[in-house]
């Protein structure tokens, strides 16, 4: 195994290394998410042209409509506004076509979906008979029917006639399947709850071309008698510079499963403009130009698509902002992530969304944490709102499971309890992603200093949590060169990774030497994190492929600009976000560059130079199109970095928005790029999506909790200055910087 540095799979993929008035919303939103995630295999396409998660192909004189062994997407007939998947096909005797319809792959999705009975929406433009539809099939594996190994498994065919009979014109048909009428046909058996893959392909070859649209593929129990839903109330409208945010009350209601967002540009005839999850209250309607005036009216919506009882009607209009403003839009945005899509129960950050929403991440928390700082400082909350919630979190952690003082990487937000996410060996303590959480902490206990009982017991509660992590545990023995990421109470030092720079993990060796009651020496920077020995030298070199840096310092230059320290081209952003979100870089020297601040500029320079060479050749990448970072890509999770290796045509906007402080100008360019060019697939509840990769036409359907706070916190630092300051305000860590320096001078 080839490793690399990584993130948030660290060592099981890549690595050998985020008020009261608001509970009832969140609490909506646990369940309704994951609930709504467990039925549906299809609802809408990020993209216009052809959908990602599909494939087909035909063979013989048979015919499929396809693009780039994709299925096209229909945006002009569909149920769940804006699009569908066009089906056309011609069956011709001796050919054979089929088309696949795949669940979208979310991190940490819930395995199994839920129900008795297979639906689906069809529309025939034109009428076809029972006879002539296509045949279905359903297989446990994303490769559909190709794939013999357990526990991937299909089912037999199923005439769809069968289940729709002739097949009218011009209207829409629902289709219910049994899922008890599916029998394996593969040597396993089939396990129709775990259903990844929907399949349509060649019936009767009676030489005609048909075409169906089909929308909204779920899984799911025979419904409820009908009911009807009220109207959403107090819908209002806000214009943005090419967008327009749309909000209303919650309804509460056990058989809402959406809301319809209805659209009018002309004040007279509205039209569905896309649907939003029950338990999420804003739709961001993306308009692509400033100045446009649209009226907006939403309905609830069950299962059953009932006629629509609509709610009052709202109107704004988009105007074009100025750089400030389109930087408060765009915290405000990611913030969202942290406030609204927050655990409920503990207030901490949720992994990724939509996902596991048990799932919360210590990591992430600490980033959203010093999201919470932001939020109330911009007024996008209350000073009181973030001092509760800051609470709840406070309240989750002392009782959350620990391991000599440190939390596991994931929790559930519920118990608390660990959660192994990464198999058997990650149930214990997690040293790295428990800083990231003290980082955000330590910031807050500074922000959150006012003369109030309840500030003050913050204060005294999050410096018994920071005084009790024990981060000479970690050091494994009392010789030991390195700090150690995990630690178990089963398995002890099994993983034994040490914490070895330059990387993401800086801010674990300066929170070792700042902790006043469980500190490891100030050496142990020049021993571990910027060591010489074998150890650290192969640990470099080893997930880089590149001598470049292996000995912690790097002295070359790459597109012109003179790296200090850094292994390779530099690696992925975030190696310059996540350690200094609190911790001000422009406060740190040693004996391999004057100034990280100036050392993380020039790591930002170089990717964004690579982008702008771009020498593998992919689409999209430029002068305003870049920030390669660590994301979910089409492959999967990749650390993407400028280098040959790391590179696989995936772009993911935390890398070069969260540079601001770094590259203003390049960031800034990135940003409207990002927004006003792709807005209509990239921008949505929480800011811009994760990742997008232009060549295979893919866009992340997911948000990661690691990825939105870096945006929000280092904006800030960018603008003001008000993280930075207040971690560094801390006394602790300016002994720890009087402790380094006495270190860096020793020979």
């Amino acid at each position: 195994m080839r490793f690399v540095a990584g993130r948030s799979r660290r060592f099981c993929r890549w690595h050998p290394f985020v008020l009261a008035v608001v509970f009832s919303l969140l609490s909506a939103l646990a369940h309704a998410t994951s609930d709504y995630y467990r039925h549906i295999v299809f609802d809408n396409s990020l993209t216009s042209d052809f959908y990602f998660y599909s494939g087909g192909n035909a063979s013989g004189q048979s015919f499929l409509e396809q693009q780039d062994y994709r299925l096209p997407v229909e945006t002009k007939i569909f149920l769940t506004p804006p699009n569908a998947i066009r089906l056309q096909w011609q069956s011709a005797p001796g050919g054979g076509w089929v088309a696949q319809i795949k669940t979208a792959d979310l991190r940490n999705r819930l395995p199994g979906l839920s129900g008795q009975n297979l639906y689906f929406w069809i529309f025939a433009p034109q009428a076809i008979a029972a006879a002539d539809l296509p045949k279905i099939v359903l297989s446990n594996a994303r490769e559909g029917l190709q794939v013999a190994e357990f526990p991937g498994s299909f089912s037999g065919p199923l005439d769809l006639g069968k289940y729709t009979g002739d097949v009218p014109g011009g209207r829409w048909v629902q289709v219910r399947i049994p899922l008890s009428d599916c029998r394996t046909a593969s040597i396993y058996p089939f396990r129709p709850e775990y259903v990844q893959n929907v399949i349509f392909h060649q019936g009767r070859a009676d030489g005609v071309r048909h075409t169906l649209i089909v929308d909204e593929i779920r899984v799911d129990d025979d419904p409820a008698a009908a009911a009807a839903l009220p109207a959403p109330a107090n819908v209002r409208a806000t214009g943005y510079d090419h967008h327009i945010e749309i909000e209303w009350d919650e309804v509460e209601h056990p058989a809402l499963v959406r809301y319809v967002i209805y659209r009018s540009l002309d004040g007279s005839q509205f039209s569905p403009a896309g649907i939003q999850l029950a338990g999420v209250h804003r739709y961001e309607d993306f308009l692509g130009k400033a100045d446009a005036r649209a009226q907006y009216k939403v309905a609830a919506s069950d299962w059953r698509y009932q006629q629509p009882v609509f709610s009052n009607v709202a109107s704004a209009s988009t105007r074009e902002l100025t750089d400030e403003e389109l930087l408060t839009m765009l915290q405000k945005a990611c913030f969202h992530y942290y406030w609204e899509g927050a655990d409920p129960h503990s207030g901490m950050a949720r992994e990724n969304i939509p996902g596991d929403d048990r799932v919360v991440a210590t990591g992430a928390s600490g980033f959203g944490i010093m999201a919470l700082v932001v939020g109330v400082d911009r007024g996008f909350i209350t000073r009181e709102q973030g001092v509760q919630r800051l609470t709840k979190i406070v309240d989750f952690l002392e009782h959350a499971q620990r391991y000599h003082g440190a939390w596991s990487h994931y929790m559930d937000g519920n118990t608390g309890q660990t959660m192994p996410v990464f198999g058997m060996f990650d149930n214990g303590g997690d040293l790295v992603e428990t800083s990231f959480l003290v980082q955000g902490l330590l910031a807050a206990r500074q922000y959150f200093r006012g003369p109030t009982e309840n500030e003050q017991a913050l204060y005294r509660r999050i410096t018994q949590l920071w005084n009790t992590v024990e981060w000479d545990w970690y050091r494994e023995t009392a010789t030991s060169n390195f700090l150690y990421w995990h630690w178990s109470p089963q398995w002890a030092w099994q993983i034994h990774h040490p914490l070895i720079g330059f990387n993401e993990v800086m801010i674990t060796y300066l929170l070792g030497i700042a902790s006043p009651t469980h500190g490891v020496a100030a050496d142990m920077y020049y021993s571990g994190w910027a060591g010489q020995s074998q150890t650290a030298i192969g640990y470099r070199q080893g997930w880089s492929g590149s001598t470049d840096g292996n000995h912690y310092g790097n002295g070359h230059t790459y597109y012109g600009i003179k790296l200090d320290v850094g292994v390779g081209t530099g690696g992925p952003l975030f190696f310059t976000h996540y350690s200094f979100m609190g911790f001000d870089p422009h406060s740190l020297h040693d004996r391999f560059t004057k100034s990280y601040f100036d050392n993380n500029r020039n790591i930002a320079l170089i990717n964004h130079a690579y982008s702008v060479a771009n020498p593998k050749h992919f689409a999209g990448y430029g002068p305003n199109a870049w920030g390669l970072t660590a994301s979910d890509g089409p492959e999967g999770y990749v650390p993407h970095a400028p280098d040959d290796q790391s590179d696989r045509g995936t772009l993911t906007p935390t890398g070069a928005l969260a540079s601001f402080p770094y590259t203003p100008e390049f960031s800034m360019a990135a940003f409207k790029h990002y927004y006003r060019d792709f807005g209509g697939q990239m921008w949505d509840v929480y800011g811009p999506r994760d990742a997008f990769n232009q060549k295979a036409n893919w866009v992340s359907p997911i948000y990661m909790g690691l990825n939105q706070a870096p945006i929000v916190v280092m904006i800030e630092n960018y603008r003001t200055g008000l993280v930075w300051k207040n971690f560094m305000s801390n006394p602790e860590i300016g002994e720890m910087l009087k402790k380094l320096d006495a270190a860096t001078e020793k020979k």
